[in-house]
């Protein structure tokens, strides 16, 4: 909401002096955070993180991995952490790959595992972008004071945030691809490029948001 303070304007057409509402730039309230802020960014993706972490070197580990995510979806859902894309995309995808790994074992989700991760997490960054409705909106909001949820320029920074994001998820299913079909580089070489990718977008992530609110407190 904004700030306002009296202040009298004299007017030459009027023999009394008027008394005016105007409101202070310097008094403006702007948004504290324009996109996810970094401890959230890590709890939404908590389910992801924790299946790439576990789900490495065996079948076993892939299952337990595949189980852990799914129960934290199940868990975080319930507990409002996770919500709207993100909260489906990973519901979806891990009951999915848990019924076609753990209940059939199925060699194809097997070896395609981080194909199939990264490519729904891309697909669904990317449906939220063209719907009007970027995941870390429902995040960002809570952030800031209700009269701003329909700002634009608020929700065209989060658009180009999430933008950013299903960048990087497209560009990891394709390494993933790549690591799967063995072309050009070592699996270790996948594995690092995937990593500095996301470390990079988290990064970015941070910049973008102190900038645009550096901005908007300036202006």
């Amino acid at each position: 909401m904004e700030t306002f303070v009296k202040s009298e304007v004299a007017t030459t057409t009027w023999p009394a002096t008027i008394s005016v509402t105007v409101p202070l730039a310097s008094q403006r309230q702007f948004p504290k955070e324009t996109g996810m802020p970094f401890v959230k960014m890590i709890l939404v993706f908590a389910p992801w993180l924790a299946f790439m972490v576990i789900a490495q070197g065996s079948l076993f580990r892939l299952k337990l991995g595949l189980i852990i995510a799914f129960t934290l979806c199940v868990v975080m859902g319930i507990a409002r952490i996770h919500r709207g894309v993100i909260l489906w995309a990973g519901l979806v995808f891990f009951v999915y790959a848990t019924v076609a790994v753990v209940g059939y074992g199925n060699s194809w989700t097997i070896h395609y595992m981080g194909v199939l991760a990264s490519g729904f997490l891309a697909a669904s960054t990317w449906i939220g972008v063209l719907i009007g409705k970027p995941f870390t909106l429902d995040y960002a909001r809570e952030q800031v004071d209700q009269s701003l949820w329909n700002d634009p320029g608020f929700i065209r920074s989060n658009v180009i945030i999430t933008a950013i994001w299903g960048a990087a998820f497209t560009i990891n299913a394709l390494l993933a691809w790549g690591k799967a079909e063995r072309l050009v580089l070592p699996e270790l070489g996948y594995e690092l490029i995937s990593y500095a990718l996301l470390i990079g977008t988290v990064i970015f992530t941070s910049w973008y948001t102190k900038l645009v609110r550096a901005k908007r407190t300036a202006g």
